[in-house]
């Protein structure tokens, strides 16, 4: 008899916000259930709850047919659930066998067993197909590697469930790849598997049946082979976005160079030279691992540049850190908001107030009147949907994280010359990642230059200018937006 796991009337009860409201559904093991739907649709919070992160106020949900209600995340765990979240959850001072066993390292005589906990890892990695070492301490991966790492922490377990949340927003094709068959090979082991993602074409080619959420409703449920990219969308966000590239409004009025880049060399650069104008947007397109974000990290001193120019407004200029960056006017959106870009347990107006603290100084204290203003600026200009300024930035979704970020560095005490966004719609719904696109022509129609990283090449298409292709660290290729194509990007990302 196959798996099943159904959830009736499912509601979540958030002091004057209803996350979840009355969602039904059942889905079967051997099949792959894509759980749809614009940030704060609902998804993650019907995660946590099967998951036993978090309670429900109404409803029930049950696995082969028999109600469950899992106190904490070990319950789950013990009854066969097992969620990778989009934030990793793992100990990055301890090795990559020690995190895929956590809570479950193998013991012997009252102790650990390492013989056995690292070979049992390795035979994970290697059945992944990773470049991995089981002794490998987390905290030296890359973020796509440790990605991977909670993903083969959940298989390790043998779940009956295993949910994956946005679980290939940070990887490589290659990655991508392995992790596909690995759910393949779970189908056919009968599991029951959830998958979230905001990536289209990922849904088409992993999922068999469709649920979408909206606002924390039910909408509709389909099976992928009766689908199509429109009806989803239109389902999703309750309307037809057309077009979202060719509905863009524009800048094509570029004033000065505003950034130029000489011969720049790094550990992970390699004579990178590019120019950007006032009003440009130019993107960085390429493969993971290509050297954009580096090239973005060494142009705002985040990382050290060994040789080469950097011009800003016709001036060289040599940046000690990023203060110094920040300070002659260039802001970097990086990739990982969450441990990167934002301060996730502080509210709204301290996140978007945090590089004006100083002009915003009223003798010992700060002007509270005017920080509040600054805040209020971005929650209108950006529509961060939020109740409440005060609100944590940990509780909004990512899209308005996003926006909360783009406001911090736009606002009217900023004299930002230069935005740099490293993946600003990674993790982003289709809705959500059209208000941002308009949002950067908007930027740029500012006179500020913009440069934009996007790992999804339709969208570095769709959004740049300009486009300059990475391989190795090094520039392949410059082609504007008119002339660029996908075959013509992948050429010169595999130069």
């Amino acid at each position: 008899m196959a798996h099943s796991l159904e959830f009736k009337n499912i509601g979540k009860l958030y002091p004057g916000v209803k996350a979840l409201d009355d969602i039904s559904f059942r889905t079967e093991g051997g099949k792959v259930l894509a759980l749809m739907g614009e940030n704060g649709a609902g998804k993650s919070t019907l995660l946590k709850i099967l998951a036993g992160d978090i309670k429900q106020s109404e409803g029930i949900y049950l696995l082969d047919g028999k109600e469950q209600d899992f106190k904490n995340p070990h319950e789950a765990i013990l009854a066969g659930v097992s969620v990778i979240y989009q934030e990793r959850q793992m100990i990055p001072a301890l090795s990559v066998a020690e995190n895929i066993y956590a809570g479950f390292l193998p013991k012997k005589g009252g102790g650990i067993d390492r013989k056995t906990l690292y070979a049992n890892a390795q035979k994970i990695i290697d059945k992944f197909g990773l470049h991995m070492d089981a002794h490998t301490k987390v905290a030296r991966l890359s973020v796509a590697y440790q990605q991977m790492v909670e993903i083969m922490k959940a298989y390790s377990r043998n779940p009956t469930v295993i949910c994956f949340d946005e679980p290939t927003a940070s990887l490589s094709d290659a990655e991508i790849s392995a992790l596909f068959r690995i759910i393949s090979e779970l189908k056919e082991e009968g599991k029951i598997i959830l998958y979230v993602s905001h990536r289209m074409a990922e849904i088409f080619q992993v999922a068999d049946s469709i649920v979408v959420l909206k606002d924390g409703k039910y909408v509709t449920s389909m099976d992928v082979a009766d689908a199509s990219e429109e009806k989803l969308i239109r389902a999703m966000v309750g309307r037809d976005i057309g077009d979202t590239y060719a509905n863009l409004k524009r800048n094509d009025k570029y004033g000065d160079v505003v950034l130029e880049v000489k011969n720049l060399n790094n550990a992970k650069v390699h004579d990178v030279s590019l120019t950007i104008r006032r009003g440009e947007v130019v993107g960085l397109a390429g493969l993971v691992g290509a050297g954009r974000t580096e090239l973005v990290r060494a142009i705002f001193a985040a990382d050290k540049v060994t040789s080469g120019e950097i011009i800003l407004d016709g001036q060289p200029v040599h940046f000690k850190s990023p203060h110094d960056a920040i300070k002659a006017g260039i802001a970097l959106c990086p990739e990982d908001r969450k441990e990167q870009g934002l301060v996730l347990f502080r509210s709204i107006r301290e996140n978007t107030t945090m590089p004006v603290l100083s002009e915003l100084k009223k003798g010992a204290f700060l002007d509270k009147k005017k920080e509040k203003e600054i805040a209020q600026e971005a929650i209108e200009k950006y529509d961060i949907r939020t109740d409440t300024m005060e609100k944590l930035t940990t509780q909004l979704s990512g899209g308005n994280q996003q926006k909360v970020i783009l406001g911090r560095w736009t606002n009217s005490l900023m004299k930002t010359k230069l935005l740099i966004l490293d993946e600003p719609t990674k993790g982003i719904d289709v809705g959500t990642k059209a208000e941002i696109y308009q949002m950067v022509c908007d930027i740029a129609s500012q006179g500020i230059g913009v440069i934009f990283i996007s790992s999804e090449t339709p969208e570095v298409i769709g959004v740049a200018d300009t486009i300059y292709v990475m391989h190795n660290g090094r520039i392949t290729g410059q082609l504007k937006r008119e002339e660029a194509t996908e075959e013509k990007i992948l050429a010169l990302a595999m130069d």
